[in-house]
């Protein structure tokens, strides 16, 4: 019985010990969070981003070994951000028909600023397109989410297809990385804070010193280009 009481007393010490180490991790998340936020719709609520990566900085808090990991947010930083991504894609899972959509906006909005060097309204879609605006608006918002995959996934993102299945991640990425070598140095740049460094487009455009809707023009082209690589090997 004293054996049982012993056990409880150390799980509880245990249990107080790892929540004391996800909360002292709850800023950084935070700050993950609010810096992914600005790079989403604003229907997006940073409230539900922060939510999602507490819920899993406590589930990893339980399964921190030090003795195999130095440092606690080291180990968590990768997963917490993942655990963010994978509940945006859960927002929206594009339909076939909203797939479509979606390739056909960007082709328009491509058309649209090549011409007036702004992104069209949503009217100005909706007429082009003759389709209902709240569809528009729903698929431009699910655009902007993918926009935000790790970028050897965008793919299977907008065309619901897993090459994965069919090409090793390494040679995967040698596909994206040999599209990105044929960028001149703007685009290469814009790519790398954006996709690696995870700047939003406000910094890069203070950066680059050109607008924001001009990077994400710049930004969804050249994803397009990514799509079009990957879907070349895959038929």
């Amino acid at each position: 019985m004293k054996s049982i009481k012993n056990n409880n007393g150390y799980n509880q010490t245990l249990k107080y010990a790892q929540d004391e180490l996800a909360l002292q991790y709850l800023p950084a998340v935070k700050a993950m969070a609010f810096r992914l936020k600005e790079r989403l719709p604003s229907s997006i609520e940073m409230a539900d981003l922060v939510s999602i990566g507490t819920e899993e900085l406590i589930k990893l808090a339980r399964r921190y070994d030090s003795s195999l990991n130095d440092s606690f947010w080291g180990f968590a930083k990768t997963r917490v951000n993942g655990a963010m991504l994978d509940y945006l894609r859960s927002l929206d899972v594009l339909s076939r028909a909203n797939r479509k959509l979606v390739k056909s906006i960007d082709y328009e909005v491509s058309k649209y600023f090549n011409e007036h060097q702004e992104e069209p309204s949503d009217e100005y879609l909706a007429q082009i397109l003759k389709e209902d605006i709240a569809k528009v608006r729903e698929a431009r918002m699910a655009s902007d989410i993918y926009a935000l995959v790790p970028i050897d996934e965008q793919y299977n993102a907008i065309c619901g297809e897993n090459i994965l299945e069919d090409v090793q991640k390494d040679e995967l990425m040698e596909i994206i990385f040999d599209v990105l070598k044929k960028l001149g140095k703007r685009e290469q740049m814009i790519i790398q804070l954006y996709y690696f460094e995870e700047l939003s487009l406000k910094e890069i455009s203070e950066i680059l010193d050109i607008t924001e809707s001009r990077i994400s023009q710049i930004t969804k082209e050249i994803v397009k280009k990514i799509r079009q690589a990957l879907g070349d090997i895959n038929g």
